[in-house]
């Protein structure tokens, strides 16, 4: 058979069954229409609806219908989830005992401090997608913007401050700093992201000096020890001493202030004896003698009274042993 008798036999097929090639186009066309007419957006998602390229509007999770034969155009963006950039190290599968890159991310990671020193920082920023028009249609390639962003203002942070604040008491500080102005870059440009949280995980010196370092701060760390001891010392031994000094003083205060009190009141006693003296010099004599007759008698064991006019003194039988 020739070629043309195939031809011409190809033709008679379709001149013979019309009806067959119409149902499959109405066919196509159903299927078509039915796959490219609605979609499905996730809980975590919503969807950007363009009509002909232009901006038509954003529907919510659930099931909706478009204008089919790409009139519309659906792109679903996470906004209710969490994402996460890693500078410095790269995590290939998270968990109880995560597992990281091993290769090396220096160039992200390597930093010149504001006292000329060199520091390895490894840090995260955590955002979500707060505003999905800007993220699709205000900047190209949001990620990559927010990843140079990052690193820019980490940079300039980190420049700021001295190597002993980076690696010691100032790392909250830089992550906080660090995190108010990418959010505000975020905002001039107009991305679209709210950064949740940036969280520096390490940040250590270069590995050639980092034992020369690790000596430095192990030597500052016993000298910031043997301060506190001194100080604990200190605070346990002046306080005493000084309560002890302030106890003498007011013990002496006090018996200085009794000894005056009573000098004060004999002085007194005395003087109203002598007024009482001046009045009657005999009462007053008399009293006196009696008074302290009085005080030494009792003091005294055996008494013996003689009269002035007896002669002889008559022994007497003690009963008293």
């Amino acid at each position: 058979m020739s070629q043309n008798d195939v031809l011409r036999s190809f033709t008679d097929q379709l001149k013979i069954n019309p009806r067959m090639i119409k149902s499959f186009v109405i066919l196509v066309i159903v299927l078509l229409l039915l796959f490219t007419s609605w979609f499905t957006v996730d809980a975590e998602e919503v969807g950007v609806i363009l009509r002909l390229g232009k901006f038509s509007r954003t529907v919510n999770p659930g099931l909706h219908f478009k204008i089919p034969f790409g009139v519309e155009q659906v792109f679903k963006v996470p906004v209710q989830r969490q994402l996460k950039e890693e500078f410095g190290f790269r995590t290939l599968s998270p968990g109880v005992r995560s597992t990281y890159d091993t290769r090396n991310y220096e160039d992200e990671s390597v930093m010149l401090t504001g006292d000329l020193n060199v520091a390895v920082v490894e840090w995260t920023v955590q955002y979500r997608i707060d505003d999905p028009f800007k993220y699709l249609f205000r900047i190209r390639n949001a990620r990559n913007a927010l990843r140079d962003m990052a690193e820019a203002t980490m940079r300039e942070v980190i420049g700021n401050r001295t190597v002993a604040e980076i690696l010691t008491i100032g790392r909250a500080e830089v992550a906080s700093t660090v995190k108010v102005e990418l959010q505000k870059m975020a905002n001039n440009y107009e991305t679209g992201y709210r950064i949740d949280q940036v969280v520096l995980q390490n940040v250590t010196p270069p590995e050639p000096v980092r034992p020369s370092f690790n000596e430095v701060n192990e030597a500052q760390q016993d000298r910031e020890k043997l301060i506190n001891q001194a100080k604990a010392e200190y605070n346990r031994v002046i306080p005493r001493a000084k309560g002890q000094a302030q106890q003498t003083i007011q013990e002496a205060e006090g018996y200085a202030l009794n000894r005056v009190n009573t000098a004060k009141g004999q002085v007194a006693m005395f003087n109203a004896v002598f007024e009482e003296y001046r009045k009657a010099p005999d009462v007053t004599r008399q009293r006196i003698y009696l008074e302290t007759m009085n005080e030494i008698l009792p003091k005294l064991g055996k008494k013996f009274v003689i009269d002035e006019s007896v002669s002889g003194i008559l022994p007497l039988l003690n009963l008293d042993k």
